[in-house]
């Protein structure tokens, strides 16, 4: 591999060079800020929340320095269901408003932030012998009631089909291992799915680079006051103090670790990878109610690279938070169980690649089970002017950094220009000036490259695409048994702020997720880490 990937990807068309998260950019903003340590916010935390953040800020005409300890969207970000909700959940426990605001945001991505990251998808509820009909029509009932709050989201019924009922033949073609005894149909949803909550992430950071922020990870935040922070280089060690107007904690679950006031009750969301094998080709998000719990599903959801997530769980976690959370193996059981209910013939632990777990950082409302409290976020204030953003979920992450923002303005005295981050697109979506624009799909639908690459990279895939036409050797799967190239992960490097092995395996593309591939997979990341950072 040659070091050309930077030039060619600074020099093609579909890339802005100014949102290019290379490493010699790292390098640069780190030398620039250890000379200038000043800015007017400075963010902590390199999940979804805290580039929400640096992005708000940064398009308001706000100097911004984004820190993160490891990489972006270690945390919680990387671990979510991959699905951007319209709110019918909270509308089982009446919080009308939570899922207004849901819906309100789902359409923002999909139509005009990530239409090329985010995508319908069918949800379907077998009508099977253990569903009543009193059962039935209250989800026939909520699924209405999505309805009108798509419609009141102004989401087109051409973006997210109306709901409906569907014949068993129907059910059957969507999930084909769907039992068949007893079934009498189905009810059919529509909701947005993330083609990778991780590339959401990475996009949002490189979209507030493009803007001028400065993004840094694997730089370690210490000493942390409403006004300052002293940052040190991971790879160098070498610490310098940094002066703010206003300093906002978004760090997640490690919200605590930077100021202890804060009392969060983490709920530990688990998932089990399994391979589309398992499921005969299952087109739809197979939905499958938990006994006993009204209102609570298991859902069995197709995923790219022929794979399906079936989760997930809602445990109460205490203790130190862990880098990476592990599944119980009672969540394993009850995932297993729940979604067997609804298959002809039941899932083992034989089926399952991988599992992974994520930690929703809710904030201690003195209730009963994790499951109860609220999804709603909170921004908090600190007598030296601190401002910390927590709970919330990955759908509404916009909202929390424009609240977060709001709030770092009022406490600084700042001035900023109004909000705009509701209509502005992320690197790889269509641009709002082409007329094309109002049709994302039809825009995207255009870009010269394979729709695999598109669903990830958007109108920038055709860069990636290059970067294999200048070096041949980037064209091949990295390792049997995925599509992914090693221009993927020349790309990752050059453009998208991997650092590291892990950085590229896990994050920037999913191979992780499949252990004997990742593995495989290695000595090319490596490669690409040792000879473009």
């Amino acid at each position: 591999m040659s070091s050309r990937p930077a030039d060619d990807l600074s020099s093609h068309p579909s890339i802005d060079p100014a949102s290019l998260l290379s490493p010699a950019r790292r390098t640069a903003d780190l030398a620039r800020l250890s000379e200038s340590p000043e800015a007017d916010v400075v963010v902590i935390g390199g999940g979804v929340t805290g580039a929400g953040v640096a992005l708000d800020a940064v398009s308001r005409g706000l100097s911004t320095v984004l820190i993160e300890s490891r990489d972006l969207a270690f945390g919680t970000s990387r671990w979510s269901s991959k699905l951007v909700h319209g709110g019918l959940r909270y509308l089982a426990s009446a919080a009308v408003g939570i899922a207004y605001e849901s819906a309100v945001e789902r359409n923002a991505l999909i139509r005009n932030i990530a239409p090329h990251l985010v995508h319908p998808l069918p949800q379907v509820v077998p009508l099977l012998d253990d569903v009543s009909f009193v059962d039935a029509a209250i989800t026939r009932a909520g699924f209405l009631a999505g309805d009108a709050l798509r419609i009141a989201a102004r989401t087109p019924s051409s973006t997210l089909a109306r709901s409906g009922r569907i014949p068993a033949a129907e059910v059957a073609a969507l999930a084909p291992t769907v039992k068949r005894e007893g079934l009498r149909g189905g009810l059919l949803n529509w909701d947005g799915q993330l083609n990778d909550d991780a590339r959401l992430v990475v996009g949002i950071a490189r979209t507030a680079a493009s803007l001028g922020a400065t993004v840094l990870t694997h730089a370690r935040a210490d000493q942390v006051t409403g006004t300052s922070v002293t940052v040190t280089d991971e790879l160098t060690e070498r610490s310098f103090d940094v002066r703010a107007r206003s300093v906002v904690n978004a760090t997640g679950v490690w919200s605590a670790h930077v100021d202890s006031s804060i009392a969060l009750r983490p709920s530990r969301g688990t998932h089990l990878v399994m391979s589309q094998d398992s499921f005969q080709g299952l087109r739809a998000g197979l939905t499958v109610a938990v006994p006993g719990h009204f209102g609570r599903y298991v859902f069995a959801l197709p995923q790219p690279d022929g794979r399906v997530y079936v989760g997930l769980t809602d445990e109460e976690t205490s203790g130190e938070i862990p880098d990476v959370p592990q599944a119980q193996e009672s969540e394993i059981d009850f995932l297993l169980d729940t979604v067997n209910l609804a298959l002809g013939t039941p899932l083992t632990r034989d089926d399952i690649l991988e599992t992974f777990s994520g930690l929703r950082p809710l904030l201690d409302s003195d209730t009963g089970a994790t499951s109860d409290v609220s999804r709603k976020h909170a921004v908090l204030t600190r007598d030296d002017g601190l401002v910390t953003v927590v709970g919330g979920k990955l759908t509404t992450y916009r909202r929390m950094a424009e609240d977060a923002v709001d709030a770092a303005l009022a406490t600084s005295g700042m001035s900023a220009t109004p909000c705009r981050t509701r209509t502005l697109g992320l690197v790889g979506a269509p641009s709002m000036k082409d007329p094309a624009a109002n049709d994302p799909a039809a825009a995207l639908a255009k870009v010269a490259a394979p729709r695999r690459l598109v669903a990830k990279y958007g109108t920038e895939a055709p860069a990636v695409l290059a970067l294999a036409d200048s070096d041949p050797t980037l064209a091949a799967p990295v390792a049997d048994g995925t599509s992914i190239t090693g221009a993927e992960l020349a790309f990752g490097v050059c453009a998208e702020g991997a650092v590291t092995v892990g950085d590229l395996l896990e994050r920037r593309t999913r191979l992780s997720l499949t252990p004997l591939v990742a593995d495989a997979a290695r000595p090319w990341a490596a490669h690409a880490v040792d000879t473009l950072a």
